[in-house]
């Protein structure tokens, strides 16, 4: 049973199916109960997969997402079918990387918000993409992210 302050969401407790594309998905949000304390939240995906824009073969990468909550926290299940709609979507890893971003930081008002797209190798070379929207504010603790260069990674 959903508390009243959340019937708003229309997702998380309920069946929802996957949107057929990233611009079709909805990042459902909540209000931000820290809006004033500085902390950061990260999410990782480490079996994103889209799809090559030329040769239509999938694409994988581990994504690690990292934000400073504004008024908002995007919903993780919202985040979840948003990150799957790119299955069936054709991109570059730079294009999907960055779109991800963009909109994360748009939906959620975030204070700060980074990316690293850790693609794995087609045709021997891994593409990995960054992007941030300006720099961390002062006192944030910044773990690393984690993710290895690339040695077979896993």
């Amino acid at each position: 049973m959903k508390e009243t302050i959340y019937s708003d969401l229309t997702q998380l407790g309920a069946a929802a199916h996957m949107p057929a594309t990233p611009d079709e998905a909805v990042l459902e949000t909540v209000a931000n109960p820290h809006p004033d304390t500085l902390y950061l939240v990260r999410f990782t995906c480490p079996e994103f997969t889209s799809l090559c824009p030329v040769t239509g073969q999938p694409d994988f990468a581990h994504l690690v997402i990292d934000y400073v909550p504004g008024p908002k926290l995007v919903e993780s299940k919202a985040l979840k079918l948003y990150l799957h709609s790119f299955r069936n979507t054709a991109g570059f890893h730079e294009a999907c990387t960055v779109k991800i971003a963009k909109r994360l930081a748009a939906e959620t008002e975030a204070q700060w918000l980074r990316i690293g797209g850790y693609w794995y190798p087609r045709g021997g070379i891994p593409i990995d993409v960054f992007y941030q929207t300006g720099e961390p504010p002062a006192g944030l603790w910044l773990p690393d992210p984690g993710v290895a260069s690339y040695r077979g990674r896993g």
